[in-house]
């Protein structure tokens, strides 16, 4: 098998391809011959040693997959080889020709999906739904801002915000992610600089109040941070809900005293370990997920896609934040 290795601590340019023999699954696990793998942004803090989970190396990075089963291992009940899956690979490993997974992280590929489409899937909406649903409670009618709205995450929660009855307004640093996002469903857009100082910070602000209106932003989602959160902050709605997501932009440092004044929550998002906590939740949150692509209401946006030797390109393309909709590494 081919497989993408970090063995030093660094950037997508540390990266490496490599010929490894091709493993075997053990008790409970499941060998993927791996057709599609999403590209997400924690694929480029984890080969830097700055993600919250640090494999030993040298490892395979890489979490979301979909592909076919080629091989199960010693108790294995719910698929057998042949079958097409999807999944999220709690150990990594999924930028390879194959990787291994356990019984528990496989969920069947809809026939109406591709695997690219798979592979873009679990980690953008699961994130997004599980903000917007179980730590939002977002509800129809409320004012949905997004930041970041053309990225993987980003784009997600247009569409489930539009799925949910929001108004949803889309913020993004070019006109041409702009347009993106109301192919998307969004209501408004808006379009701020990708640098902020003091000043473009309070035009920001003006901006968000404008099209908000005077009500404000009942839930912002922010898969940035950095210096847009404060502007986004200001404009918060009384008992609003902010959503931290990621931090890209850098690590925020907002005034307190706006949390207070709003009345509003600022709450963290940290999907993976809920999925760990509350496995039921999960699946209940997929169930509903796979219906809405069903019913045609949401679709991932697969907008680019690398071979496996391309890989560091993804992830560059990713860090620069000029992708829109999910990037997806294509090993065969």
């Amino acid at each position: 098998m081919k497989a993408i290795r970090s063995v030093t601590t660094g950037g997508p340019d540390t990266l490496e391809l490599h010929e490894l023999p091709t493993p075997q699954p053990g008790a409970g696990e499941v060998l993927i011959d791996v057709q599609a793998a999403g590209v997400n942004y924690p694929d480029t803090l984890i080969i830097r040693d700055l993600y919250q989970f640090l494999p030993p190396r040298p490892f395979t990075p890489g979490t979301e997959v979909a592909g076919t089963v080629a091989a199960a291992g010693e108790g294995v009940q719910r698929v057998r080889p042949g079958d097409r899956v999807f999944a999220i690979l709690m150990q990594n490993g999924g930028f390879a020709t194959h990787a291994l997974a356990k019984e528990n992280e496989l969920l069947p590929l809809p026939a109406d999906m591709s695997s690219e489409e798979a592979a873009a899937f679990l980690m953008t909406y699961g994130t997004s739904y599980y903000a917007l649903k179980n730590r939002a409670a977002l509800q129809p009618g409320e004012t949905l801002l997004v930041l970041g709205a053309a990225g993987g995450v980003g784009s997600a929660a247009v569409q489930l915000g539009r799925t949910l009855g929001a108004r949803v307004i889309a913020a993004v640093s070019s006109q041409e992610k702009a347009d993106f996002c109301r192919t998307l469903g969004a209501d408004d857009t808006l379009i701020y600089p990708r640098e902020l100082d003091k000043e473009s910070q309070k035009t920001l602000t003006r901006q968000i109040k404008d099209i908000a209106g005077s009500d404000g932003v009942q839930v912002a989602y922010d898969p940035v941070g950095g210096p847009w959160a404060e502007p986004v902050l200001r404009c918060m709605a009384w008992e609003g809900r902010y959503l931290v997501v990621g931090f890209p932009g850098g690590i925020p440092a907002p005034p307190w005293n706006l949390i207070l004044l709003k009345s509003c929550q600022v709450v963290g998002v940290f999907w993976g370990a809920a999925v760990m906590r509350d496995l039921s939740q999960h699946l209940e949150n997929v169930q509903e997920l796979q219906q809405m692509v069903a019913e045609g209401h949401i679709r991932p946006q697969v907008t680019q896609t690398f071979p496996l030797e391309q890989t560091a390109d993804a992830l560059k393309l990713l860090e620069s934040r000029q992708a829109k909709g999910k990037l997806v590494i294509v090993p065969g």
